[in-house]
């Protein structure tokens, strides 16, 4: 999907003043943290995944992802969800009083303290059995297609057009494309090396590369 959220290689947006890390905190703000711990506790009713979570902030106006800051494009697409998942209605957001008793089902997944403790930090990756061969190999040189999907996509907009060459084979893993639509579906995956030259242009530091992580989907080759 094309939108603000995709702004790898653009210009116009001022300078970036990163935060020293041995200095930055985990949170800026107290509702930095609640929106966190919505988002995870709410990831436990297992209505939806990590790709329509992100599929869900991308679709809000490109003057509103732009504006907010980074939890708040998180809250956004929080709302997105509760409400395309029929758990909230508008009027319950806006009020912040419910409407109706909370289902016995959705009781069941509510965490606990103890629950809570459980689930982990990160994300773990998930592979999954090879359906066909992999196409390509480490040291083959591939082109990024110049795709636009109107959904989600993990493919950065800059790269597209662009050749790389085969890094590495990641195996089979799911295909964001899909299970942002609730479609469980695998690809293989690669880690692909693109010169800065090939995206930048001549006057760009021959010394430096950028490596990304792309589903086969996205590839094709010079054959």
């Amino acid at each position: 999907m094309n939108g603000a959220h995709d702004m790898g290689g653009m210009e116009g947006f001022g300078p970036i003043n990163p935060e020293l890390e041995s200095e930055e905190p985990v949170f800026h703000a107290a509702w930095e943290g609640r929106v966190y711990g919505i988002n995870r506790a709410l990831g436990a009713l297992g209505r939806w995944n990590i790709d329509k979570s992100r599929y869900a902030r991308e679709r809000q106006r490109p003057v509103d992802y732009l504006r907010h800051s980074y939890y708040e494009n998180w809250f956004t697409g929080i709302h997105t969800l509760l409400l395309e998942a029929g758990l909230v209605t508008q009027e319950e957001l806006n009020s912040g009083v419910p409407s109706s008793v909370v289902s016995e089902e959705l009781q069941a997944h509510v965490l606990t303290t103890e629950m809570a403790r459980q689930v982990p930090d990160r994300m773990s990756i998930v592979l999954l059995p090879d359906e066909s061969p992999p196409r390509y190999a480490p040291g083959d040189r591939v082109l990024a297609k110049n795709r636009h999907p109107s959904t989600h996509t993990r493919e950065p907009r800059y790269l597209r057009g662009h050749w790389g060459v085969i890094h590495e084979h990641y195996g089979t893993q799911l295909f964001p494309d899909m299970t942002s639509q609730g479609i469980h579906k695998g690809a293989h995956l690669y880690c692909v090396r693109f010169e800065a030259k090939e995206l930048w242009g001549e006057s760009a530091d021959t010394r430096s590369a950028v490596y990304a992580d792309l589903w086969e989907e996205y590839l094709e080759s010079s054959e």
